[in-house]
């Protein structure tokens, strides 16, 4: 812990109270917590949160008015999203996972950075809205991580591998899906439904393939994890920013 940690975590507790943050602090303790064996990957398993791979998109009372405006808007979002293949393919770039980098993997950023990508509004106009307004507006999303389409391409294959930590958590929005598609987390395998979402804990080991033969799309947003409060998201945004800091990542 840092001085500057130090500090935001007691200015936290000064308004939470003591124990505000106390799952948060358990977290960083040598040790950590117990994780399920297809968590050891995990740089962090903040304690207390539910333990499941899969989640039901509409069981959060925070995330299904997330969930809902997707869904309805997504014959839009998928117009503009071809669209922007076709005519702007210049603004989709290889994505670039904590692990590796990938040709086959492409991305079209609507949040990154802590702050919406405001080039985007004019790509993917209904996305970006649904986004700034569900999202970034009532800051269900995560700004430590980002929103982007994830285009997989024919044959492309994600490997398995751990995300970060599970004090955030996956929602897909699936926007166009080819047959032959795939994605299993903690073993368990399961398809995209075109207009419909996805969520689950990427703390869990998991993988994607597209064995079909044109792109599949997602629209991907890291929300914070329901079962996370307040006190607690603004503790790990400050540690994970001091981190980044520390490591020379901005």
């Amino acid at each position: 812990m840092t001085p500057e940690m130090e500090s935001a975590f007691a200015a936290i507790r000064g308004e939470f109270g003591a124990e505000s943050i106390a799952r948060v602090e358990r977290m960083l303790e040598p040790g950590g917590s117990e994780r399920h064996p297809l968590q050891k990957a995990a740089k962090w398993i903040m304690p207390g949160l539910s333990s499941t791979p899969w989640h039901d998109p509409y069981a959060y009372a925070e995330l299904a008015p997330v969930v809902h405006a997707l869904e309805v808007r997504h014959q839009a979002i998928k117009e503009e999203l071809n669209s922007a293949w076709a005519q702007r393919r210049e603004e989709f770039s290889d994505y670039e996972h904590y692990l590796t980098r990938q040709d086959d993997w492409q991305a079209l950023y609507l949040f990154r950075g802590g702050g919406l990508v405001e080039d985007s509004a004019a790509t993917a106009p209904t996305a970006y809205q649904v986004v700034k307004d569900v999202a970034v507006d009532t800051e269900r999303i995560c700004p430590l991580l980002e929103c982007h389409f994830s285009t997989l391409l024919p044959g492309a294959v994600i490997e398995p591998h751990c995300d970060l930590w599970n004090f955030s958590i996956n929602l897909h929005l699936a926007v166009d899906i080819p047959d032959r598609c795939s994605i299993t987390v903690a073993g368990e395998t399961r398809t995209w439904e075109e207009g419909k979402c996805l969520l689950f804990d990427y703390s869990f080991e998991h993988e994607a393939r597209n064995a079909g033969d044109r792109p599949r799309t997602c629209l991907l947003i890291d929300l914070w994890h329901p079962e996370t409060t307040l006190p607690e998201r603004r503790a790990l945004v400050a540690l994970i920013t001091e981190i980044r800091r520390l490591m020379g990542e901005g």
